[in-house]
């Protein structure tokens, strides 16, 4: 018995995959949420999601009937180098192939000849090198601090 529903994914199920540079701060929230992504991005802060939409080189969307169930989202020269910066598939979506397909579009849509760059979430430490992505040991970072707010 196949289970199929909103929270399901029925084999016979194909998602669609497109560029899509408009995605809404809505949806782009929304589909973080149902990732487990929403833990470390500024969900409760849609300016600074529709900024990170609106500034994004490269955004590639996986949807099934419609529904956005996967996203990515890339920062990139066009000629060196591109930084997937976001990755993010609906839990319920998971273990389809999707995530990887998103990497390959956006890798593609950027220019394989640069070299892609992608921080993993703790969660996802192991899937990276499971669809053929190579460690890298040294990564430094600054963290984020928060925009003030004037009142």
């Amino acid at each position: 018995m196949t289970l199929a529903g909103p929270n399901h994914w029925d084999e016979t199920m194909t998602a669609s995959y497109s560029v899509e540079p408009n995605l809404t701060p809505e949806e782009m929230i929304d589909v973080l949420r149902r990732s487990t992504l929403a833990e470390r991005r500024p969900v409760d802060e849609p300016g600074t999601i529709e900024g990170m939409i609106e500034h994004a080189d490269v955004i590639v969307t996986a949807r099934v009937d419609g529904k956005l169930v996967g996203v990515s989202r890339a920062i990139t020269d066009f000629h060196y180098c591109t930084y997937l910066s976001d990755l993010a598939v609906d839990e319920a979506y998971q273990r389809r192939g999707i995530g990887r397909e998103l990497i390959h579009r956006t890798h593609e849509a950027a220019g394989l000849h640069t070299t892609l760059i992608l921080l993993a979430s703790p969660k996802a430490q192991g899937y990276y090198p499971h669809i053929g992505m190579a460690r890298h040991e040294s990564c430094w970072t600054i963290p984020r601090k928060p925009k003030e707010t004037s009142g």
